[in-house]
């Protein structure tokens, strides 16, 4: 495994429930600012086997980046389980719900 995803896979397990962190933070946190679609290649063929909480992990804007389907409705489903609340247009107000390691 390289390093950066060995990060990136550190950094995820790492965002506590209730929390979310952006793709560009998680790759600016890993040592690659401008990594944000190494982190999505990563969450997306990592993440059954190494049981990340994928969830947890949304866009720049606060927003959940999963085209419309079920995907993007479990995503909204396990957030607002965890008590992280959406605004107008579903997007999470990152002054309150980001998570800063």
């Amino acid at each position: 495994m390289q390093p950066f995803t060995a990060r990136v896979i550190e950094i995820i397990r790492g965002i506590p429930e209730g929390y979310v962190m952006t793709y560009g933070q998680i790759a600016a946190n890993a040592g690659s600012p401008r990594g944000a679609r190494q982190v999505v290649r990563i969450l997306h063929s990592l993440t059954a086997k190494h049981d990340l909480p994928w969830h947890r992990v949304v866009n720049a804007k606060g927003e959940i980046a999963i085209q419309e389907g079920e995907s993007k409705y479990m995503q909204k489903h396990y957030l607002a389980n965890e008590g992280v609340e959406f605004g107008l247009n579903d997007v999470i107000d990152l002054e309150v719900y980001r998570y800063n390691p």
